[in-house]
């Protein structure tokens, strides 16, 4: 008896950067360092694990449904409305909303391939027939997409900047390619690592103005260190959030998350630190590993994606034997992806690396 659809059976389980735990079961490493999952180096603000420590008192209480403080600061932090927000348990279950709620088996969703893998797996959950449409020098290839787009297309997601690639569409590019996208089609502008680009490309924030079907999406699990909370959201047109507000599951954000996500948002000088931290190690481990014979692939996010010339999976092995976790990408065998640690961790993968590759 077939239980599940083809689609569905297409699916295979989402595989995260290997768990510090984990490598210690497996391998008895002990000491490890974890740059696989681009998490914030810093970790979160001393003053979101301040609220989430004090909202553990009401934890016998159900969380705020509504989201009533958090979607107020971030309106007024984002310079919109309180009812153009919309909140999730992490960006993850809102790009599987948008989908859910807007996309049938008779639609047609775009995205980039490679790219972030929930996009593919939330049309693959839903039934939903997809394109995906090659990167092109691990950048997005906006003229092909526009290309993509069917008369029953009803999504398309742009990562910017790109996991797992970290590269940027330039401000000129993302503004034609919506102008070109129909008024009907919703433009998912994926901004998880937007905080990390130097310079600033034009934001989803500034599209939407004149375009209501562009959806701004980020999270706090990256510059804000949140990612064990779950906390992420979109910027969209009320109706929009409206629709999204009636199909996603009651109290989907923890009061735990509320809390931490409302300090972490005024915690401005923890914000900077993160990204001035970012900024001059990945400079530095980009130029070690140029320096040698190792292509980087220019970054706008707190990880490089770097190419190896041979096949990476050994390589990702024996890093694991010296206690450093990266991330190897399936889609692009001869790459690793590495995250932007602390100093004296950067300083243990370069030096880990070169003993490897020697």
């Amino acid at each position: 008896m077939r239980l599940v659809t083809d689609t569905i059976a297409q699916l295979r389980p989402y595989e995260a950067g290997k768990p510090l735990e984990e490598l210690a079961r497996e391998l008895g490493v002990q000491g490890a360092i974890k740059l696989a999952s681009n998490e914030n180096a810093l970790g979160p603000s001393p003053k979101a694990l301040a609220a989430a420590q004090g909202a553990l008192h009401d934890l016998h209480r159900y969380p705020d449904a509504a989201q009533y403080e958090l979607r107020q600061k971030l309106a007024q932090f984002l310079r919109v409305k309180p009812q153009e927000v919309a909140l999730g348990a992490g960006s993850n279950e809102l790009l599987d909303l948008i989908v859910r709620t807007f996309c049938t088996a008779e639609h047609h969703i775009v995205f980039a391939e490679p790219s972030f893998v929930v996009y593919r797996m939330a049309a693959l959950a839903h039934g939903v027939p997809f394109t995906a449409v090659p990167l092109r020098d691990y950048v997005h290839d906006l003229p092909a997409m526009t290309a993509a787009v069917r008369p029953n297309t009803r999504v398309v997601f742009v990562a910017n900047p790109n996991n797992p690639t970290g590269t940027g569409v330039t401000a000129d590019a993302l503004t034609a390619f919506v102008r070109s996208v129909p008024a009907e089609v919703i433009v998912v502008i994926d901004e998880a690592y937007i905080e990390y680009a130097d310079p600033l490309p034009v934001d989803a924030l500034t599209l939407r103005e004149s375009h209501p079907n562009v959806v701004c999406l980020r999270t706090f699990s990256k510059i804000y260190g949140l990612a064990a909370l779950r906390l992420g959201y979109a910027v969209a047109n009320a109706e929009i959030v409206h629709y999204l507000d009636c199909v996603r599951a009651p109290f989907n954000v923890s009061s735990i998350a509320q809390a931490a996500g409302l300090a972490a948002l005024g915690d401005t000088e923890h914000v900077k630190a993160s990204c001035e931290l970012n900024r001059s190690e990945r400079a530095r481990i980009a130029a070690a590993l140029v320096g040698r014979g190792i292509k980087v692939v220019p970054s706008q996010a707190n990880f490089v994606l770097i190419e190896l010339g041979r096949p990476a999976q050994p390589i990702y092995q024996a890093l694991l034997q010296r206690g450093v976790i990266v991330r190897p990408i399936a889609v692009l065998p001869n790459c690793l992806r590495v995250t932007i640690g602390l100093p004296a961790e950067n300083d243990r993968l370069l030096s880990s690396l070169a003993e490897v590759l020697a």
